[in-house]
C-alpha cells in the first residue's frame, strides 16, 4: 500500500490539475439553455465519463499512449486546440445562434451526451493536464494495491466535481439573461487564453524533444 503522504500529494495533484471551482463556470456557459434536470444528468455523465477516462490512463496510460505513438506534448497541443474552438464559440455566441429556436426545438438526449463527452468530460475533467498528472503518478503507486488507491483517489475528485457542478446550477438561476450573457463571454476569453497555454506549453515540450 502507498503511505499517507503518497496518497495525500496524489490526492492534492489530482484536485488542484482538474480544478473543479474552475470548471463550475465553464459547465454553466456550455450547459447554456438546459434545465436543471438536464444539467443534472451532463453533470452525471461528464463525471463518469471523466473518471473512466482518467482510470484507464491510471491504469494503463503510459503503455496505451507508446501503442499509439502519441506523446504528451502533443495531446496537449489537440486539447488546446480543440479548447479554442469552444472558447470561440462562447465569445461570439455561435453556440447561441445555433440554439435561437431552443424554446420551439426539445434538447435531445443525443445532445445532452455529446455535451457531456465533449466539452466537459474531455478535455476539461480529463485534459492533458489531468491525464499528464494521472499516468505520472501511475509510476509511483505499482501494485494492486496502489493502482486501487489511485483509482480511488480519482473517484473522490470526480465526486467532488459532480457535487460543484450540482452546486453551480443552483446559482444560474442568480444571474438571470444578461449575467448569463456577460459571463458566457469573460469565460470564453479566459478559456481562449488557457487553450493558447496548453498549445503553447506542448509546442515547447515537443521542440525540446
Amino acid at each position: 500500500m502507498p503511505s499517507y503522504d503518497s496518497v495525500f500529494n496524489a490526492f492534492v495533484t489530482l484536485l488542484v490539475t482538474i480544478d473543479p471551482p474552475g470548471l463550475a463556470p465553464l459547465f454553466l456557459a456550455v450547459t447554456r439553455g438546459m434545465n436543471r434536470d438536464e444539467r443534472r444528468q451532463v453533470s452525471v455523465r461528464a463525471s463518469i465519463i471523466g473518471f473512466s477516462v482518467m482510470a484507464l490512463f491510471a491504469l494503463a496510460g503510459a503503455l496505451i499512449l507508446s501503442v499509439l505513438g502519441i506523446t504528451l506534448p502533443a495531446f496537449r497541443v489537440a486539447g488546446g486546440l480543440l479548447l479554442f474552438f469552444i472558447a470561440f464559440e462562447m465569445v461570439f455566441e455561435k453556440r447561441q445562434d445555433r440554439k435561437e429556436k431552443i424554446s420551439d426545438v426539445a434538447i435531445t438526449r443525443d445532445h445532452i451526451h455529446n455535451i457531456a463527452a465533449f466539452p466537459l468530460a474531455i478535455p476539461l475533467i480529463a485534459g492533458p493536464g489531468a491525464i499528464s498528472a494521472t499516468v505520472l503518478l501511475s509510476g509511483s503507486f505499482q501494485g494492486f494495491a496502489a493502482q486501487a488507491a489511485l483509482v480511488g483517489i480519482i473517484a473522490v475528485c470526480l465526486l467532488l466535481t459532480y457535487l460543484v457542478f450540482i452546486l453551480a446550477e443552483r446559482i444560474d438561476g442568480l444571474l438571470g439573461q444578461t449575467g448569463r450573457s456577460i459571463l458566457t463571454r469573460l469565460l470564453g476569453v479566459i478559456l481562449a487564453a488557457l487553450a493558447v497555454q496548453f498549445v503553447a506549453d506542448g509546442i515547447r515540450e515537443l521542440m525540446a524533444v
